[in-house]
């Protein structure tokens, strides 16, 4: 059999394709739950959570409501779009979400880290909303 031959019956379909359609349904379903959680989270505090959702798909913008939220100034979006620097910006907006919510700085990494269990979590719970944690002078 030559090179040829090999290659076409090792590419051949075996059904990995479906594989592929069901991960994709997974993440798209985790993506909108998540999406709901952070829309309900942001409900609790009193923003528009529609505006944030139709901004989120441009991260730094859709801060804005957990920013005011927060006490956080709004031109701390900037900051957002600084590589490397948003990461350790959003640490710190979600450990003060975390706070705003009466929750330690342990749901604020669980919120950092895995957005999308802890904003549903949030979201979704029993967790009233307590005001900004930042004071503007």
């Amino acid at each position: 059999m030559n090179l040829l031959a090999q290659v076409e019956t090792s590419t051949s379909s075996d059904g990995g394709g479906a594989g592929t359609v069901v991960l994709l349904v997974v993440y798209l379903v985790v993506a909108l739950v998540a999406l709901a959680g952070i829309w309900k989270t942001i409900d609790k505090t009193g923003q528009p959570g529609a505006w944030a959702l139709l901004w989120l798909i441009c991260f730094p913008i859709g801060t804005i409501p957990f920013l005011k939220a927060t006490g956080r100034p709004t031109w701390w979006v900037v900051l957002f779009f600084i590589p490397f620097v948003n990461i350790i910006m959003w640490l710190i907006l979600c450990m003060d979400i975390a706070k705003s919510f009466g929750k330690g700085a342990g749901y604020g990494v669980g919120l950092w880290l895995l957005p999308f269990i802890f904003f549903i979590l949030l979201g979704f719970g029993t967790d009233q909303y307590r005001g900004p944690v930042v004071q503007t002078a």
